[in-house]
């Protein structure tokens, strides 16, 4: 079945059908929902208004991790949840994500971290450890100059004392999306993409019963569910001014930008983390699209964390967001080294985060940076659930706590539309997903491109080149 075919099947499914969740959105978030629902056995549909993963799911550092700052900050509980999923993630998807070495140098003098910040730094590293990076299988370590050196070798080696290394994760951040929204269409999901919801649907109690959609071909038609999850990032609250009308704000945009350069200008092979001067913020230096032999294609450098005012629809990478990281990485270098400009910059990317805003009434103060990236879900007297916040190591846990509301929602409705529909509706209490293989999930050959993409369908992929060549043609010049 081609994926014509598949996406009018699902959109026969949604118009004719009668679901327990509709979900609004197909980020990450909006698919580990809509899979978690349905491997719960809840009837599931789920609407995108554009394409899977379009919005900031695809646009993140793309990297699973638990993260360090977050331990610094003193949310040891945020970062225990991190790495609790980022191990699961490595097992359930081990196609897809991968451990990544990450290296934070030390330097003596006028350079990236202090001795003194650096004996703290070591400590906080035990506690990572501690706190669950262990579960990759390694601890963090103190490497000697002469090794940190190698590992960049665009650093300055006269200033260079030594380095910590400690161990994260790595993962294409939209196609682990499409591969858990597969899965959840494995599971019995109607899924359409390019076609979003126009208005909610109540009954006379004021009871959400569905919703209203539109597809890009100009069908207009209503979906009946029980219960609507707004799972749609920075667009969450005018979905929820579809529900409750005013201006109430429950997000607060956060804009995150990265920068591509020439690998040949860093020559990184692990990521580093360098730091922002005059800022209290760091950045990754993340080698990207290995060659095989020890060198890779690109670096990208990011990202940034500023309040974000403009349009959602299209956050723009600008000139100070491109010299903000360049400063950085010009400063981490030698000064032997060329200098590193706008010229060299091959690509940019920005999304925005959608950060909890603080409650009504409450001033809202402080740098973005320094938010929490907890999740927070919200029920409306009319039983639509919202999830928002968050980050993308995350994403199960968030649509685990999302799906226990929805459940709430419906244990607690005393008027259904259809009477014979709750009686029969199938109920499963428990999160089926913490030991779930995410669909073609495999761990063998990953080195290789289709594999590392594909997962199991990597040989149905050759089969399709080998039979039409064309299709084995780069999209992109220079790219697999």
């Amino acid at each position: 079945m081609n994926a014509v075919e598949t996406r009018r099947g699902a959109l026969e499914r949604l118009r004719t059908g009668q679901f327990d969740v509709l979900v609004v959105g197909a980020g990450i978030t909006g698919a580990g929902v809509a899979l978690d629902a349905a491997a719960r056995g809840l009837r599931v549909a789920l609407v995108e208004r554009a394409d899977v993963a379009s919005g900031t799911s695809s646009k993140s550092s793309k990297l699973i991790h638990g993260g360090l700052r977050y331990l610094q900050q003193g949310d040891v509980a945020l970062v225990y949840e991190a790495l609790r999923e980022r191990e699961r993630l490595l097992r359930n998807a081990p196609h897809l994500v991968r451990t990544l070495p990450f290296m934070i140098p030390v330097m003596t003098r006028d350079g990236v971290v202090s001795r003194k910040i650096a004996r703290a730094l070591g400590s906080a590293l035990w506690m990572y450890d501690l706190t669950g990076g262990w579960r990759v299988g390694k601890l963090h370590r103190r490497l000697r100059a002469k090794t940190a050196h190698a590992h960049m070798p665009t650093m300055n080696a006269e200033k260079l004392s030594a380095a910590y290394l400690y161990f994260d994760a790595e993962a294409d951040d939209a196609r682990l999306t499409l591969t858990i929204i597969r899965s959840a269409i494995e599971r019995g999901a109607a899924i359409a993409n390019y076609c979003g919801v126009n208005a909610l649907k109540k009954n006379s109690s004021g009871a959400i019963v569905g919703a209203s959609v539109t597809t890009h071909e100009g069908e207009t038609f209503d979906v009946a569910a029980r219960v609507v999850v707004n799972a749609t990032g920075v667009w969450g609250d005018s979905m929820r001014r579809m529900d409750i009308g005013g201006d109430s704000v429950t997000i607060r945009p956060a804009k995150g930008i990265h920068i591509t350069v020439p690998w040949e200008l860093v020559r990184n092979d692990i990521a580093v983390v360098i730091p922002v001067p005059g800022d209290k913020r760091s950045l990754f230096v993340v080698p990207h699209m290995p060659n095989g032999d020890g060198t890779y294609r690109y670096t990208y450098v990011g990202t940034t964390d500023t309040d974000y005012q403009g349009s959602i629809d299209d956050p723009q990478c600008t000139q100070d967001d491109i010299d903000y990281c360049l400063r950085a990485l010009n400063k981490a270098v030698s000064s032997t080294s060329r200098a590193i400009t706008r010229d060299d910059v091959i690509g940019t990317w920005a999304g925005l985060r959608p950060l909890v805003a603080a409650p009504d009434g409450e001033t809202v103060k402080g740098r973005t940076a320094d938010l929490s990236r907890r999740h927070k879900v919200i029920m409306s007297d009319s039983g639509m659930v919202t999830i928002t916040g968050g980050k993308l190591t995350t994403y199960r846990k968030m649509a685990e706590h999302t799906v226990d509301a929805v459940l709430d929602v419906m244990a607690k409705q005393t008027i259904a539309t259809d009477a014979s529909t709750q009686s029969t509706a199938p109920r499963v209490k428990r999160c089926a997903t913490k030991r779930m293989d995410l669909f073609a999930a495999t761990s063998h050959d990953c080195e290789d491109h289709l594999v590392s993409r594909f997962g199991t369908e990597a040989a149905a992929v050759r089969e399709l080149i080998a039979r039409d060549a064309s299709l084995g043609q780069p999209l992109v010049e220079g790219l697999p």
